[in-house]
């Protein structure tokens, strides 16, 4: 399964956000989306993610155009990891990974929810709600939540905003290491250039236009 984004360009009234964005993710292949606050990043994320529809240009994920069928696409085959989590506050870490699991597979797998968060290493806080969490752990519990459904694309916006270089440097590790041991295609957007150095592939973002 491939991600192709085809010539994307968006607008906000006069003001380009996205000009002719165009490149690919093959399977397995991690990347870095790196580009200062304002170039458009998560933008660009929403319409990867059938959030957001472009105003020229297409995005497909395994064929699949992402302005036709978005929404399947994204339930089936996408784990994301919102700038903001977005982890459900009435629910424990466990309760919103089982919950992810069945509103994207149609089913639970209660085995790989307790491996993930073992593997995560927050299995001891898995009966714990979002706010008794300290960041590191919120963090945590939404690269397992996005993971648990076997995506075949993570999306990763802004993870280490906040962090300093240890935990940049461990949340980092957590989300390639959770993509190969799934077999997803990883795309991190960041303004953070600290990730730079974990990465074969960096996709440079400047103004809404690919950088040389």
């Amino acid at each position: 399964m491939q991600l192709t984004v085809d010539g994307v360009t968006l607008s906000y009234g006069d003001r380009r956000v996205l000009s002719d964005i165009s490149f690919s993710l093959n399977p397995c292949e991690q990347a870095l989306l790196l580009g200062p606050s304002g170039s458009g990043k998560s933008s660009l994320l929403n319409i990867i993610s059938g959030l957001q529809t472009p105003d020229e240009g297409s995005v497909s994920l395994g064929g699949a155009d992402m302005a036709d069928d978005g929404d399947a696409t994204r339930k089936h085959h996408m784990g994301i990891i919102f700038q903001t989590l977005k982890l459900v506050s009435a629910l424990n870490v466990r309760a919103n990974l089982l919950l992810a699991q069945k509103l994207q597979t149609g089913g639970v797998d209660r085995n790989l929810v307790e491996a993930t968060l073992e593997r995560l290493g927050i299995a001891d806080r898995a009966k714990a709600r979002p706010f008794e969490l300290s960041q590191g752990e919120a963090q945590r519990a939404a690269i397992a939540r996005a993971v648990v459904v076997r995506p075949k694309l993570l999306i990763a916006d802004e993870p280490t905003s906040a962090l300093d270089l240890v935990n940049t440097e461990s949340v980092a590790r957590l989300l390639i290491e959770s993509a190969e041991e799934s077999g997803a295609m990883l795309l991190i957007a960041t303004h953070d250039d600290r990730l730079r150095s974990y990465f074969a592939r960096t996709i440079s973002l400047s103004e809404g236009r690919l950088a040389a």
